[in-house]
C-alpha cells in the first residue's frame, strides 16, 4: 500500500510503499533518514494522522486503522512550558 507522508522539517510530502504490517516507528524512520536526521533524534520526533497524536509507535499501521492513501506527518515534538 502506499502512504502521503509530509515531513514537518522539510514541509516535503512523498509516497511511501509500506507493508499494512509495518510500524509506525519504521515509517518514521525512513521519513527521517530522508531528511538526513540522525538515528539517535528520532525521539524527539512524533507521528500524526488525521491530528492525532500515534502515542504507541511500535504498532502496525493496519491495527490503527491506517489504509492506502492515508496521510501521515512527522513533527518535531514541541517543548511545553512548565508553569
Amino acid at each position: 500500500m502506499r502512504l502521503r507522508v509530509t515531513s514537518g522539517d522539510s514541509w516535503t510530502s512523498s509516497d511511501l510503499a509500506v507493508a499494512p504490517g509495518d510500524s509506525v516507528a519504521s515509517v518514521k524512520a525512513r521519513v527521517l533518514a530522508a531528511d538526513r536526521v540522525p538515528a539517535a533524534r528520532a525521539s524527539q520526533y512524533e507521528v500524526k494522522h488525521g491530528g492525532a497524536l500515534m502515542v504507541d509507535e511500535s504498532r502496525s499501521l493496519s491495527s490503527l486503522g491506517i489504509g492506502d492513501g492515508a496521510a501521515l506527518i512527522v513533527l518535531l515534538r514541541r517543548r511545553r512550558p512548565v508553569r
